[in-house]
């Protein structure tokens, strides 16, 4: 089947990621529906018909996704009810007879991994493939494009990530090996890929790299994961908040972030991207699709 031929849906294309697939998309000139719990806040998009489609409705999902051959499914907002929303999301896509799921997981997703979200990306993974839906996971390291966020008002990270090592990806490598698998999903069918960038940072290293590019001073300041916890406390966030804010940095004190591996460039073609040059991209402005 010709990509033309094929029919697609893309959940999450008001964010960050889906909407960087849901462009490119667009911008080869493939037609797509885009499921949206708002679809008036979908982007506008030539050849995309935006339509309701919240996680946590059945009957919206099935009539959305009734006979679609190829389905990208970005996992949902973090909460306490993520993962019955997914299975809520699986059921329907495999009532409707999708043909093959995307979804966009977590590296190393594990029912005992240190990063507490990863894990409900292991049991979303297992329930897609209980549900006998063809698939294709890519599991994505942090995203280097959010290591400025991590950066307090003071200049400095803090986290209990000692010397570990983390291998970021550029959220812009992620849309582009996805839209590889979806366009041509068949030589990946039962496949899980771990998608990093080109090199594994520590903290420090990280912040040097903010520092060299925003000209400003930025350093890393380690934590115990007690004074963690204490110290993100004042947010009032819930537990599994907290636990998922701090098993961010112990999962790279353990290791458990940073491999890396060549997927972005197997899928794409192209080098993947380091966290220097996202950071230099986004200094100079939105990137085209």
């Amino acid at each position: 089947m010709a990509p033309t031929d094929a029919t697609y849906a893309i959940t999450g294309a008001s964010g960050r990621l889906g909407g960087r697939i849901a462009r490119r998309l667009a911008a080869a000139g493939i037609a797509q529906t885009l499921l949206a719990r708002t679809p008036s806040r979908a982007p506008q998009l030539p050849g995309a018909v935006a339509v309701p489609g919240a996680y946590d409705d059945h009957a919206a999902l099935v009539r959305a996704l009734r006979g679609t051959d190829r389905v990208l499914m970005v996992s949902a907002s973090e909460s306490p009810d993520r993962l019955r929303d997914h299975r809520t999301f699986i059921d329907a896509a495999a009532e409707a007879g999708v043909g093959h799921l995307v979804y966009i997981s977590f590296y190393g997703a594990a029912p005992d991994a240190t990063f507490t979200l990863a894990r409900d990306h292991w049991h979303t993974e297992q329930h897609i493939r209980a549900r006998g839906i063809p698939f294709t996971f890519l599991r994505d390291n942090l995203y280097a494009d959010f290591m400025p966020a991590l950066v307090g008002a003071d200049g400095a990270i803090r986290g209990p990530a000692g010397d570990g090592r983390a291998a970021l990806v550029a959220q812009d490598d992620i849309a582009d090996a996805t839209v590889a698998v979806l366009r041509d999903p068949h030589p990946h069918a039962g496949r899980a890929y771990e998608l990093t960038g080109p090199e594994s940072l520590t903290l420090s290293e990280v912040a040097s790299t903010l520092a060299a590019v925003g000209g400003r001073p930025v350093s890393y300041v380690p934590e115990t994961t007690e004074e963690a916890y204490a110290s993100r406390a004042v947010y009032g966030a819930p537990g599994w908040q907290l636990d998922a804010w701090v098993s961010t940095y112990t999962a790279i004190a353990d290791g458990s972030l940073a491999a890396v591996t060549t997927t972005v460039e197997d899928l794409t073609g192209h080098r993947a991207t380091s966290l220097d040059q996202v950071l230099r991209a986004a200094a100079d402005g939105p990137a085209s699709p």
